[in-house]
């Protein structure tokens, strides 16, 4: 995927477990776990506000670019 997940990091950085994460941001421990693992196919801006507000960090710190271009179907 051209989008890297680095939550992982930053749960480590901030000293907290997915299961404190999920709930401090009301999401299931599944679905937080798709997201790590980088499978998910989308995320909601609210999702991303909550992470980075309850890990004190910037989205660039869990979301990164690769710089290739992923081939889709959407289209």
């Amino acid at each position: 995927m051209a989008i890297k997940i680095y939550l992982e990091e930053a749960l480590k950085k901030k000293k907290m477990t997915s299961k404190e994460l999920c709930g401090l941001i009301g999401i299931t421990e599944a679905n937080l776990s798709i997201l790590r693992s980088g499978k998910a196919k989308g995320v909601r801006f609210a999702t991303i506000n909550k992470i980075c507000h309850y890990l004190e960090c910037d989205v660039g710190d869990i979301l990164k670019f690769d710089g290739e271009m992923e081939e889709t179907n959407d289209e």
